[in-house]
């Protein structure tokens, strides 16, 4: 369910980079849509989810 939710998320992220062009939420939606197949530990999904969710908001490209 993690999984699903992250990306949803990051198909989110990677249509609105694309659309921005902002490579920072592309990268980040890129990532949020790959990193739960390596990732089996629900913890450690949910914060590294977390914090790649974060990154665009962190590092805005003005």
């Amino acid at each position: 369910m993690l999984s699903f939710l992250f990306g949803t998320f990051g198909l989110g992220y990677f249509i609105y980079g694309k659309k921005q062009a902002n490579w920072i939420a592309m990268v980040c939606g890129a990532g949020l849509m790959i990193f739960p197949y390596f990732v089996s530990n629900a913890w450690i999904m949910v914060a590294v989810g977390l914090i790649v969710m974060a990154l665009p908001f962190v590092f805005r490209d003005n």
